[in-house]
Parts: structure tokens; C-alpha cells; sequence
């Protein structure tokens, strides 16, 4: 019963935003320009998705199996961790329209990897889960076309992969591990022109 209640209060405020979205009239500052809604403004969210596949050979090593593979058991050896396939993505928010919280935006950076490969011995088709990493944090747009980030880094390893898988197994934290950082970014060329939240 709650979880329904829930539900149907997000499509009560996804109804709301849809029909706000569609009014004609927009209120205009004294510039002259088109005044932002303040929260949920037009385009707050952005992103992409990307599909990789990785030919027989080029397969991503995760770090996580070490060779020879040889005595580990060639084609049958346990620890595959190199990936045949790669979905990634990259998803933006900025739900403040107006006001200094404008600059403001919430970012996630998901990778899926996924294959059952060793090398030199067994390159197949297949879509096993391997891992899922990702970095998510806040940032702050900046006048000049900078951004202030601050980004969180893990990577969870999914099915079998979550034991040990026997003598090749390095039992890392995936590719660069766990780590945060505090980072400027600059846009050139009119790259970030177009991602709302001018000064």
C-alpha cells in the first residue's frame, strides 16, 4: 500500500511537470531572455548511453585475473574477467533553475561489463555480468567554462564474480579501485555551451 502511494504521488508530480512543461507563456526577465522554471527547469536532465563491443583479442582487462593461464587451466580456467561487451552512460542533473543553486548539478557515470574470455585460450560470445563501476558526485559550474567536481569511484563485481575464484585471482577492486577526487574541468570550443546554468 505505501509503495502504491508512492508511486502514484511521482506520476501525480510527473503530471504536474509535464503540464507545466507545456504552458505556452513564459515569464520574462528583465533581460529580455526566457525565465527558468525553479525547480525541474527545461533539459535538467542530460546524458547518453554507449554500447562497446570489444573484438576477440581486445578484450578490457578488469584487473582482477593474472596469467599465465596456462597452469591455471587454460580454457577452463575459473578467473575470466576480461570483457566482451560494454554498456556505459553518462546521466547529468541540474534540478535548480534559478537562483545561485542553478550552477549546481548532480552527475553518475555507470559502466556494465560483461563476457567470459581467457586470453590465448577461450574467446566466446558470451554475456556474463562481470562488473558494474561507476563514479558519481556533485559538481558546480563555474564562470570561463570551468567546473568544480567531486567524484566518488567503486566498482562492484556481479555474479560469480563476487567470491574467489581460485589461484589467478588477484581479488582486486576493480579497474583504479575505490577512491574519491576533487577535480576542475575545462569546456573548450563551445562544448559546454549549450548545458544551461550561464553566468
Amino acid at each position: 500500500m505505501k509503495m502504491a502511494s508512492v508511486l502514484l504521488t511521482w506520476i501525480g508530480l510527473l503530471g504536474i511537470s509535464a503540464a507545466q512543461a507545456q504552458e505556452p507563456k513564459q515569464e520574462v526577465a528583465l533581460s529580455g531572455a526566457p525565465e527558468e522554471r525553479t525547480l525541474f527547469p527545461k533539459n535538467f536532465a542530460r546524458g547518453f548511453i554507449d554500447f562497446s563491443l570489444a573484438p576477440p583479442h581486445n578484450e578490457p582487462d578488469l584487473g582482477r585475473c593474472a596469467g599465465p593461464f596456462g597452469p591455471q587451466g587454460g580454457a577452463s580456467a575459473p578467473c575470466t574477467a576480461f570483457a566482451r561487451y560494454v554498456w556505459s552512460g553518462y546521466l547529468e542533473l541540474q534540478p535548480v533553475g534559478r537562483g545561485p543553486l542553478r550552477h549546481v548539478f548532480l552527475f553518475l557515470e555507470p559502466k556494465f561489463f560483461f563476457g567470459n574470455n581467457v586470453p590465448q585460450y577461450k574467446y566466446t560470445a558470451s554475456s556474463a555480468p562481470i562488473a558494474f563501476e561507476r563514479a558519481i558526485g556533485v559538481g558546480l559550474k563555474l564562470p570561463k567554462n570551468f567546473e568544480l567536481r567531486v567524484t566518488q569511484h567503486r566498482v562492484e563485481w556481479l555474479g560469480r564474480f563476487g567470491q574467489d575464484l581460485g589461484s589467478a585471482d588477484l581479488n582486486t577492486d576493480g579497474p583504479y579501485g575505490l577512491y574519491a577526487t576533487v577535480g576542475v574541468r575545462w569546456y573548450f570550443g563551445g562544448w559546454g555551451g549549450s548545458r544551461g546554468g550561464a553566468w
